[in-house]
């Protein structure tokens, strides 16, 4: 029987379906053999009802499998979560280890100094010791931060500290006597030795300070030792590669005679290292005399040369900041001596001076020899002073519990509760701009155009927080002006770095910086014909960078061929700002921006257009957004001097609070430690606390250019004033503000009566004003002339006050009542310039005095006649040595000196050190006195612009150091 081909699948079908197949008619056996027939109806039921099993149990199993996909994407946010905390505690947990080994160090030199050094270190009191905290401008008192108490009760419990306080009293009146101890301070050994110093990062054993600071690269291509170091490795690290840090040493047996060892290897490896600098300085002497034979002029970067300032490359001082190559014959030439005078001729400007020497130098007088810089060195211990008057995004907190900013040349490490500072002193000009790595342990650092033009190049440092060694120098020869703007990229771990130049262009440029001796740059293009104030890698999207600043805000993407797309940011309809002030990011990505405005403004995420406005934030320019880990936000005011916070969805909380207004208003805010934020403001303030509770300063500065510094004649003080009005009274030991207070006009000069009871204030208007040092008040106000008063000076008796003005005249007055009242005796007239600088003599009986047109004059004080035979008072003992053109400072001239290289020189109490400031940024100490026109010294950095001053304290312990335009105050210990 054969079926057609429809009926064979419609058979087919059937069967498939459960259902009898079609056939012909059978015979009633083959119909009693077949099964019972089965109804259709009931077949198809069945069917059906599989069918809605299967697609039941499938959509049970599509929820169960939804159900555990998304189980396990929340297990993997949370795992993601974790291990992000887990990195932030292994991060701590590595900064807290750091911190740990450099607390072993610094206890281990503490116990060492005594077996080292028969003068030990005293601690410095805390800031709570001085009228119950660090007081505020116009003596607005405000608590400091506590120190540890249990590190404080055992440092004052160490057999090596006690007995060796003395009580001193403080000048204010609203405080109580206050023990201060006094220092005897000396060398030691630890400060000489290479290995101690590389095994610890605290070499100071000052018992509630740790100072130090590594400059590690030196000068930028120098052959020799970098003297901005005041505590140097002996061989400066290649900038490219970072030195294996090595083990801090554990705690030190209390066996005697393990320390014993210790000692006599110490002193062996001291002489090892003492015979090799003696035997290289030797041969590169050869090696020089060789090179000036050979060739009339040196190369810039191989000169082993000699000068008037003594910069000797061989013994690791630093180049001549003019760059000069002259050799040492040509500048002996400069200097002529005659023997039968017994004077020295020197000639600045193509002037000649002509200065005479003491009878007893005279005879044995040789112009040729070479005068060695002394054996005393400089230890840079505090930075006084915060840039952000005009800096932005310069101030973070370290794990380490320190905060990191700048002043000047010099970037700041400072523990407040530990009242402690490490000092980076890689850099050679102002410092302006900062970026810390997303390891948070790696600093980047940015500085401006320098002085020197190959060393001074622009360029940016990133160096070890904890170390403070340099990992990489970048961008020398690539930058124009200033980098302004530095930034890590986030979300690769901080792989690529971005920098902004203060070029006509500001152009942008992103950086490999790992890569190559020098970093690998990427790419670079124009970024803003405009201002460009702020720049920040997007922290989720590794090729996404915002930048902002005049008129504008920018979002850049980063291709894979490293090539930099930029889109503006959409303002529509709204008012456009005429700056967008600063940046920051919520935890969902989008953009945050501040403007000129006092607007808040939100960016979608990968967007260039506004999600949402909230205006009037502020009245004036928002200078600062933080956002807090735990979601919130927090904004600065640049006029109005508020902070307020926003949550997560940029409601305002309803909590803010307003900056007083002596402090200026906000620069910048960050994080600190727990609910406390940290704030920078424009009056170079530092502020700590919270918005509950208000805030109090940590750091205060001057914000104009210094020129009025004086010592206290007993006390471990000293004054500073400048041209922002302020006059300021700091304690050396506590690096705390005594007092500050506002006197109304620009000061340039100060000093401190006999007992340092009264101060004499000269301002630049020819005014001078006689202040309590006790109470701040002014007892009265004179006029002499109508120009700055650029010197005041007691006489060493007490009895007359000379002032040297910038009418080219000294006034002399008559001190009486205690120095509270002054009666003009007379005025010095004959110099043909402004007065510069006056010395008295020891009899209280003749003046000495320098002008500006390079002139050394003599009076006598008593008549204010001027003494016209200068050789007469050859012999005379001068109670200071101020005066920057004398016999006895012939030395501190550099070559081709045009007589305003050098704005100060102080003379030690004891008559054996010199320091000078110049108009390079350096602070250099000769050995007094500076008789010889080649003289040595040692020369050090710090200060970016021109230094004004340099004094040394009552007791010679430490030198202070002002700046100009950098506004910043230096305290040097003498090691």
């Amino acid at each position: 029987m054969r079926l057609d081909g429809q009926e064979a699948v419609a058979m087919q079908h059937q069967q498939g379906a459960g259902e009898a197949p079609l056939s012909q008619p059978q015979s009633p056996e083959e119909l009693a053999t077949l099964p019972p027939p089965t109804t259709p109806t009931s077949s198809a039921g069945a069917h059906d009802d599989e069918r809605m099993s299967s697609s039941v149990a499938s959509a049970a199993s599509d929820e169960m499998l939804a159900a555990d996909g998304a189980s396990l994407r929340a297990r993997v946010a949370d795992l993601e979560r974790r291990a992000l905390a887990q990195g932030d505690e292994i991060l701590c947990l590595r900064a807290t280890l750091a911190d740990v080994l450099r607390r072993l160090a610094l206890c281990e030199q503490a116990h060492a100094g005594p077996a080292h050094s028969p003068s030990h270190h005293q601690g410095r009191p805390s800031p709570q010791h001085y009228a119950g905290g660090i007081p505020v401008r116009n003596g607005a008192g405000a608590a400091g931060s506590p120190s540890h108490a249990a590190h404080a009760a055992a440092l004052t419990a160490s057999p090596s500290r006690q007995g060796m306080s003395n009580h001193i009293t403080s000048p204010q009146k609203e405080s109580p006597s206050l023990r201060l101890r006094q220092p005897a301070y000396s060398g030691s050994p630890e400060a000489k030795d290479p290995l101690r110093r590389a095994s610890s990062y605290a070499p100071s054993s000052l018992s509630q300070r740790r100072v130090v600071h590594y400059q590690s690269t030196g000068s930028l291509h120098s052959d020799s030792q970098s003297s901005n170091s005041v505590s140097p490795v002996p061989t400066s690290p290649s900038p490219t590669h970072t030195p294996p840090a090595r083990a801090s040493p554990a705690p030190r047996s209390t066996s005697q005679g393990h320390m014993t060892v210790r000692q006599q290897q110490l002193q062996q490896y001291q002489m090892q290292q003492q015979q090799q600098l003696l035997l290289q300085q030797h041969q590169q002497q050869q090696q020089q005399q060789q090179q000036q034979k050979a060739a009339s002029t040196t190369n810039l970067h191989t000169a082993k040369r000699w000068s008037s300032t003594g910069d000797f490359n061989n013994v690791g001082i630093i180049s001549s900041p003019t760059g000069s190559s002259t050799s040492l014959a040509a500048r002996t030439r400069d200097a002529t001596y005659n023997e039968e005078e017994g004077s020295v001729r020197i000639f600045l400007r193509g002037r000649p001076v002509v200065l005479y020497a003491p009878s007893a130098a005279a005879d044995a007088y040789d112009l040729t020899k070479v005068a060695t810089a002394p054996h005393t060195k400089l230890k840079l211990e505090w930075v006084y002073g915060y840039r952000g008057r005009d800096c932005r995004a310069n101030l973070q907190l370290l794990p380490t519990g320190e905060l990191v900013y700048f002043v000047a040349a010099a970037v700041v490490l400072y523990n407040v509760e530990e009242q402690a500072q490490r000092h980076y002193l890689g850099h050679t000009d102002d410092v302006k701009c900062l970026a810390i790595h997303p390891n948070k342990l790696l600093v980047a650092t940015g500085q401006t155009a320098g002085h020197d033009r190959r060393e001074g190049r622009p360029h940016i440092r990133i160096w070890n927080s904890v170390s403070l060694n340099t990992v990489s120098v970048i961008g020398i020869g690539e930058f124009e002006r200033t980098i302004c703007c530095l930034t890590f990229s986030k979300a690769d771990g901080g792989v690529l770095l971005c920098a902004v130049d203060e070029a006509p262009d500001h152009n942008i440029s992103v950086w490999d910086w790992q890569k190559g001796d020098r970093g690998l740059k990427i790419t670079e293009t124009k970024c803003s014909a405009d201002t460009v104030v702020a720049a920040e890698f997007h922290p989720m999207d590794r090729q996404s960078i915002i930048t902002c600043g005049k008129s504008h805000i920018n979002f850049w993407t980063l291709d894979a061929g490293g090539t930099l797309y930029k889109r503006m940011g959409i303002f529509e309809n709204r008012d456009k700002p005429k700056y967008v002030t600063c940046l920051a990011f919520t935890q969902t990505g989008d953009v945050i921006s501040g403007d000129s405005n006092g607007n808040v403004i939100i960016w979608g995420r990968g967007t260039n257009t506004i999600s949402r406005f909230i205006r009037n934030v502020h009245e004036g320019s928002v200078f600062s957004i933080c956002a807090l880990k735990e979601g919130s936000i927090v904004t600065g005011g640049g006029k109005d001097g508020r902070l307020v916070q926003f949550d997560s969805q940029f409601n305002a909380t309803g909590l803010e609070t307003q900056l007083v207004e002596h402090v200026g208003a906000v620069r910048v805010v960050a994080e600190g430690r727990g609910s406390q934020l940290l704030v920078g403001t424009t009056r170079n303030c530092i502020l700590l606390g919270t918005l509950e509770l208000g805030f109090s300063p940590a750091v205060l500065g001057h914000t104009d250019e210094l020129w009025a510094a004086a010592a206290h004649p007993s006390l471990p003080q000293f004054l500073s004033g400048g041209h922002d009005r302020l006059l300021q009274l700091w304690d050396a030991q506590s690096c705390s503000t005594v007092w500050s207070k506002d006197l109304g006009e620009p000061l340039q000069s100060a000093a401190f009566s006999l007992d340092g009871s009264i101060i004499v204030v000269g301002c630049t208007s020819g005014r001078w004003m006689v202040v309590d040092a006790e109470t701040r008040e002014v007892y009265s106000v004179h006029t002499d002339g109508n120009e700055p008063i650029q010197v005041v000076k007691f006489s060493p008796d007490g009895n007359f006050l000379a002032l040297g003005s910038r009418d080219n005249n000294i006034y002399i007055y008559q001190v009486t009542d205690d120095a509270r009242k002054f009666n003009r005796v007379g005025r010095c007239m004959g110099h043909s310039s402004f007065i510069t600088h006056l010395d008295w003599s020891t009899d209280s009986q003749y003046i000495q005095s320098n002008s500006g047109d390079y002139e050394l004059l003599y009076w006598n004080a008593g008549l204010c006649r001027q003494i016209p035979q200068s050789s007469t008072l050859r012999d005379v003992e001068w109670a200071s040595n101020t005066c920057t053109l004398t016999f006895n400072t012939v030395g501190i001239w550099p070559e081709g000196a045009d007589g305003t290289d050098v704005n100060y020189c102080d003379r030690s109490h004891d008559q054996k050190l010199m320091a000078t400031a110049d108009d390079f940024g350096k602070v250099k100490l000769y050995s007094y006195p500076v008789t010889q026109p080649k003289s040595l010294c040692h020369a050090y950095g710090g200060h970016s612009s021109h230094v004004t001053s340099v004094i040394f304290l009552h007791d010679d312990s430490r030198l202070i150091s002002s700046g100009g335009r950098d506004t910043s105050i230096m305290q040097w210990m003498l090691v």
